[in-house]
């Protein structure tokens, strides 16, 4: 059974493969990112469905605003690193996509969506956002795979930080 992150609890580290780079085996770490400044999760069920794309080129085209405000934006689904990295150039993204092939990250995070049209526990939409010292300030998750983040409020939560 899988964990319900909160506000208030210590962010679950990990460490996740990236979109491939060209570079076997590039990975991102959750607390090596913390050390740079404050970090918004993205949990997203899969590349190239519409929804996903939309949500993630929402958080694309607001990242003038999320590097002034020295955050950094993590995309995480349960597609490979070859799928992350076609989707990744198609749509220009500038954040890592990082593959949780394995289900464990969404597991630690309680986003796991056990029925999705016939894909079995992919990533539930859901959005935290960490502060630097690894505790989870906000939290969102979907109902309806289709729901966007409150990206205004996202955003609201980053500047608390500030």
């Amino acid at each position: 059974m899988s964990k319900k992150i909160k506000v208030g609890d210590k962010a679950p580290d990990f460490t996740l493969l990236r979109e491939w780079t060209g570079e076997p085996g590039e990975s991102v770490t959750l607390s090596d990112k913390l050390e740079e400044g404050p970090v918004v999760l993205a949990f997203y069920p899969a590349d190239f469905s519409t929804p996903c794309r939309t949500e993630l080129k929402t958080f694309r085209d607001s990242m003038e605003e999320y590097k002034k405000m020295g955050v950094n934006v993590l995309a995480i689904s349960v597609d490979g690193i070859f799928s992350h990295a076609a989707f990744k150039e198609q749509n220009n993204f500038q954040f890592p996509l990082l593959s949780d092939w394995q289900k464990e990250v969404i597991e630690e995070y309680g986003v796991v969506w056990e029925d999705l049209a016939g894909m079995k526990n992919v990533a539930n939409r859901a959005v935290f956002v960490i502060d630097t010292d690894g505790k989870v300030t906000y939290t969102w998750r979907s109902e309806d795979p289709t729901n966007m983040p409150p990206f205004d409020d996202v955003k609201k939560a980053v500047k608390k930080l500030q």
